[in-house]
């Protein structure tokens, strides 16, 4: 299995950016993924994950309200929809796909948020 993320950019204070997590190798319907971030010295964190139906999702509490995770099964494709980004938001942000004992990452997009 092979994720592939990308949308990550410079954005200013406020602004929106949306990430994508392609998945290929095997049937993304297989698999719950999750969205982690890691800034510089900082360990990674979870920020979203959604089910493998999509019906249900959770939240850092530190990007509720601002972030939507949601999937596209049939472009085996995942997304994270962030809107009003702070410069804390900054990070290298990963998807990851889990079933089972099975895990698998990405490489990883820059988002820096920075006036």
């Amino acid at each position: 299995l092979q994720l592939v993320e990308s949308g990550g950019g410079l954005v200013q204070p406020g602004g929106s950016l949306r990430l994508s997590c392609v998945v290929s190798g095997e049937s993304l319907d297989y698999y719950a993924i999750g969205w982690f971030r890691q800034a510089p010295g900082k360990e990674r964190e979870g920020v979203a994950c959604i089910s493998r139906s999509g019906g249900s999702t959770n939240y850092a509490d530190s990007v509720k309200g601002r972030f939507t995770i949601s999937r596209d099964n049939a472009k085996n494709t995942v997304y994270l929809q962030m809107n009003s980004l702070k410069p804390e938001d900054t990070a290298v942000y990963y998807c990851n796909a889990a079933a089972g004992q099975d895990n698998y990452w990405g490489q990883g997009t820059q988002v820096t948020v920075s006036s």
